[in-house]
């Protein structure tokens, strides 16, 4: 009996190369399509040998063709960091409409259920907290983070639509910050950014006065949530994240314990539009989803330092001159 498909877009990335990891461990035949724009091929060089994974290098912001019958599409291609959609505001525009676009049609020929993931970034700089799904956000559409922001708005639009219209089967998920090995030490996002800056023995950036929160959820605990929706009845858009708030103060100081370092946090003005508070009101994954995250910040970032250290030195390159450091 043939294996039951599924396209996941920017499988080469940090969250997209886990959930191959995923479904390949739950017995699919995964095809990964990504342009290598961000991602990195070393996330999924172990899944080349298997007989039941596949690779596309290729772009969805133009025309996909999947030769064969695809049961799910997940689509998580997009620039997800500041570093890179400051770099790359057109193409990040281009991938959440254009490339939405394509995959809903892709999903709609195929019949396939689909899943996009959204973020957290729709709520913007919140005036509600924590963050429910009923919730419409506070955006800038015309400041640095509104080509991402509004690309991600613009996906639940189109995805809603599809839904509606063509009675598409679809899924969507707001990832709130998430964090775990494969994640880019130049990203440009805290943990990575402060872990970098450790490893390399220079003082720990800060943007503002630490005050602004975050809350971080492990990318296993991520990728259980993503899963459990993809399969589920529930159309409306899904938080998936670690309710367990912080400042970025207290998290630099975890960094600085967990590493051993003796650098200090050093503090820089604050971005243009960045978020004040974010932390996801998760009662809905637990009431429909039966999902709540299990592993302890202290759990996770250990593996993630340890992941990071088993890097090449040369890898622990130094952040960009137009850093920014906004989860």
């Amino acid at each position: 009996m043939s294996k039951q498909r599924v396209l996941i877009t920017g499988a080469a990335g940090f969250l997209g190369s886990h959930l191959c990891d995923r479904f390949i461990k739950e017995g699919y035949h995964v095809i990964g399509m990504d342009n290598l724009i961000t991602g990195d091929l070393r996330n999924i060089e172990h899944l080349f040998k298997l007989e039941h994974f596949e690779f596309y290098h290729h772009d969805v912001s133009k025309f996909i063709h999947v030769p064969g019958e695809l049961k799910y599409v997940l689509h998580f291609a997009s620039p997800a960091s500041p570093i890179d959609y400051l770099k790359i505001p057109i193409q990040t525009l281009k991938v959440g409409s254009l490339g939405t676009h394509n995959c809903l049609g892709l999903a709609k020929t195929k019949k396939a259920r689909m899943l996009i993931a959204s973020t957290s970034e729709i709520y913007g700089d919140p005036l509600v907290h924590p963050q429910e799904e009923e919730y419409w956000g506070n955006v800038n559409p015309i400041g640095p983070r509104g080509v991402y922001d509004e690309a991600k708005r613009f996906q639940e639009a189109m995805t809603m639509a599809y839904h509606n219209f063509h009675g598409l089967e679809t899924r969507i998920v707001r990832i709130f910050n998430t964090y775990g090995p494969r994640m880019r030490l130049n990203d440009g996002r805290a943990l990575p950014a402060f872990i970098g800056q450790a490893l390399r023995g220079e003082d720990l950036t800060v943007f503002g006065d630490g005050s602004q929160t975050r809350s971080f959820c492990y990318v296993d605990d991520l990728v259980e949530g993503i899963y459990r929706l993809l399969l589920s009845d529930y159309h409306l858009p899904v938080n998936i994240g670690n309710p367990s708030e912080i400042t970025l103060k207290q998290f630099a100081e975890e960094v600085i314990a967990l590493t051993g370092t003796k650098q200090k946090i050093v503090y820089k003005p604050l971005p243009v539009d960045d978020p004040k508070q974010r932390r996801p009101d998760i009662t809905r994954a637990r009431e429909i989803l039966g999902w709540e995250p299990s592993v302890a910040r202290k759990d996770g970032l250990k593996k993630t330092y340890e992941y990071f250290q088993s890097l090449p030195p040369e890898e622990w390159a130094r952040q960009p001159k137009e850093f920014v450091s906004r989860t």
